[in-house]
């Protein structure tokens, strides 16, 4: 059975490995097809052939936007690279992140944290500014002793550095990846922790708005996990999906490959690749 990894980020977006790190290290695990799918950017693409010896890679980007109040990422797989739709979107959604940094490190001024726009930036190398690079600049300058404390702090819902985002709404997220003849997948549903009903609120308008899958299996999670979200993507007949949602080395529950295969009940979202 081929092994789908379909939920990876580099360091072009918040990632510790590079394109050829990460690409390297899905094969040294298993992995036969891996999506790419760093945070509004398609950047990762630039330093990676498609055609690879080992591997087969599928396009891919995740794309951030708000459902009632909640932040929420869809996925766009198989997409194609040069088709301006999803280059405008990349570029849309880049220069919104950058506007919520500038407010992140006004915020931040404001609690007596100098510097942490520029300090952010240059964590980032430039490229995509997270506020997991807030927090590590935090640490760096002794503000706080770790990532978790800053977050705790001053990075966390409802915290200095928590800047609601002004994305594009979701009905404009979905037609950029389809207009890019790519595929619309909800990423990691049960990570925004909604009751059932609202969950199930979110499919519904996730698919009349024109999504086609969602993520099954994210990383490691429980059997019952698993069945449950198979369940709700067949009964909405919806594609299924499955990754790791890999950031960095270290963290067993989101590591390459490392998850559970896709029920037999599901359609995986590859036969439409």
């Amino acid at each position: 059975m081929m092994l789908f990894d379909l939920h990876s980020h580099t360091t072009f977006s918040d990632g510790v490995l590079t394109p050829c790190e990460l690409v390297s290290r899905a094969v040294g695990n298993g992995v036969d097809v891996l999506a790419i799918t760093d945070h509004d950017t398609l950047d990762a693409y630039r330093d990676t052939p498609l055609q690879q010896d080992n591997i087969r890679l599928v396009t891919g980007i995740e794309l951030s936007t708000q459902w009632e109040n909640t932040g929420i990422h869809v996925l766009g797989l198989n997409i194609d690279l040069d088709s301006d739709s999803i280059i405008a979107a990349a570029k849309s959604q880049s220069e919104a992140r950058l506007r919520r940094a500038r407010r992140i490190g006004e915020n931040l001024h404001k609690k007596g944290v100098d510097g942490a726009f520029d300090g952010a930036l240059k964590l980032s190398n430039g490229a995509y500014i997270g506020r997991p690079h807030f927090a590590q600049y935090l640490v760096n300058i002794g503000k706080v002793d770790s990532i978790s404390a800053a977050f705790r702090k001053y990075m966390g819902d409802g915290k200095a550095g928590d800047v609601k985002q002004q994305w594009a709404a979701l009905p404009k997220i979905i037609a950029w990846i389809r207009n890019a003849n790519g595929i619309a997948v909800l990423a990691h549903p049960l990570k925004y922790k909604l009751t059932r009903t609202r969950l199930k609120r979110l499919l519904d308008d996730f698919i009349d708005a024109g999504g086609q899958g969602m993520e099954v299996v994210s990383g490691q999670q429980l059997p019952q996990q698993t069945n449950d979200m198979a369940q709700l993507c067949e009964q909405r007949k919806l594609l299924a999906s499955c990754g790791s949602d890999f950031h960095m080395p270290g963290r067993h529950w989101a590591e390459l490959g490392r998850f559970a295969p896709l029920p037999g009940n599901v359609t995986p979202v590859w036969e439409h690749f």
